[in-house]
């Protein structure tokens, strides 16, 4: 074989083997990217079945969250209608025993035109969060102004009073001022130390004149030792303690201020 023979021999072999080289090349890379592609693909089913399990598990979650939620409210709604009728059977027990029986407490004939008079104001505002500000002076009403929230409270009155509503730590005027502006009505109880005058029972008096829903109670004083003090009581009625008890003068105040 001459030598031209022998080199293109050569040559042919050569690029025979690096085609060889190529062709293993191509086949080595198709297989790495076909395992690659598998790869992908197994992972990708593999999160689209977790996102499904995870979907399935939050719609589980949402469902079991809306039922909860569901049988909350429709607690929620049975026990308000019971605190409701509850609330209409005692006022029309109030109602009965001081209107229209014969023996035991009953309204006055002042005190009726009170209770009319607020009762129909406070229709009104049943928006509103309080039923009552209870306004006293606890040098000497804390003892009597507790029995009345205590008695009030009892028969579904809801009362703004500042030894069980005041929270410590946050001031103590603009939380007064937020009870004046959400209750329906305000409840005064007039005592020696409250005619006398003090900062407190002064700024909240003021407030209360403005409501046509002033309920005064007087203990220890008359009208005319109020009429001293302001010239706008003596104007109203009022119950006294000296005429009836805590409790009787709550349940007249319960029938004035709790809707029908």
């Amino acid at each position: 074989m001459s030598t031209r023979a022998a080199y293109e021999q050569a040559v042919r072999q050569a690029e025979a083997q690096r085609r060889r080289q190529i062709e293993a090349f191509n086949r080595e890379q198709q297989r790495r990217i076909d395992e690659y592609n598998r790869q992908v693909d197994q992972h990708n089913r593999q999160v689209e079945r977790e996102v499904d399990a995870e979907n399935r598990r939050r719609q589980q979650h949402n469902e079991r969250v809306e039922r909860e939620q569901r049988q909350r409210i429709d607690a929620y709604n049975k026990h308000i209608g019971q605190v409701n009728a509850q609330n209409a059977a005692t006022i029309t027990e109030l109602n009965r025993r001081l209107r229209v029986a014969e023996s035991g407490p009953r309204y006055t004939p002042t005190e009726q035109a009170l209770a009319d008079r607020v009762h129909d104001a406070v229709v009104a505002r049943d928006d509103r969060e309080w039923d009552i500000f209870l306004s006293y002076a606890r040098i000497d009403g804390e003892q009597v102004g507790d029995a009345l929230r205590r008695h009030l409270d009892a028969l579904g009155v809801r009362v703004w009073f500042d030894e069980i509503t005041i929270v410590p730590g946050q001031s103590q005027s603009l939380q007064m001022d937020r009870g004046l502006q959400k209750a329906r009505a305000g409840l005064v109880l007039l005592t020696p130390a409250y005619v006398a005058g003090r900062f407190w029972t002064e700024r909240e008096l003021g407030a209360l004149l403005h409501k046509e829903t002033l309920i005064p109670v007087l203990h220890g004083v008359t009208f005319d030792q109020v009429a001293e003090y302001s010239g706008i009581l003596p104007d109203l009625a009022g119950f006294e303690t000296s005429n009836d008890s805590v409790e009787v003068i709550a349940q007249k105040i319960a029938a004035a201020v709790l809707a029908d």
